[in-house]
């Protein structure tokens, strides 16, 4: 049951990783992107791989689903109960899974953080500016 729920926080914890990389790829690096004076590259990119235009389309439902991952994952890391097997190997087996998932989940959150600046914050103040 232990190595179950240990298991359970990884896949979760990795989901939200790969989901929050989503929102970067698809808003936060053309933005970036096109401010750094790549436009061509951006063009390209979406005539290459025109799954970014829908990406992008979609960019509100991805980071709604991606924070609703990474809530959960927090939950499940902070406040579910969880308690290690009393053998010590498996002890520092269960020990070194939470903690690489607590990792994982904070990676998940510096990159969320950057997308959703990028597309929501940083976009608009530079609008608001006139840059």
């Amino acid at each position: 049951m232990h190595s179950n729920q240990s298991t359970q926080q990884q896949t979760l914890s990795c989901l939200t990783l790969f989901a929050s990389m989503g929102t970067l790829i698809c808003c936060a690096l053309p933005i970036l992107m096109v401010s750094l004076g790549f436009g061509a590259v951006v063009a390209s990119l979406t005539s290459s791989l025109p799954i970014l235009i829908t990406l992008a389309a979609y960019e509100s439902w991805m980071f709604a689903v991606s924070a609703i991952l990474l809530a959960i994952t927090a939950w499940l890391l902070w406040f579910r109960p969880q308690q290690c097997p009393n053998d010590p190997v498996l002890a520092q087996r269960c020990e070194q899974s939470r903690s690489w998932s607590r990792r994982v989940f904070w990676v998940a959150i510096i990159i969320w953080s950057i997308g959703f600046s990028a597309a929501f914050l940083f976009l608009p103040i530079r609008k608001l500016l006139g840059l």
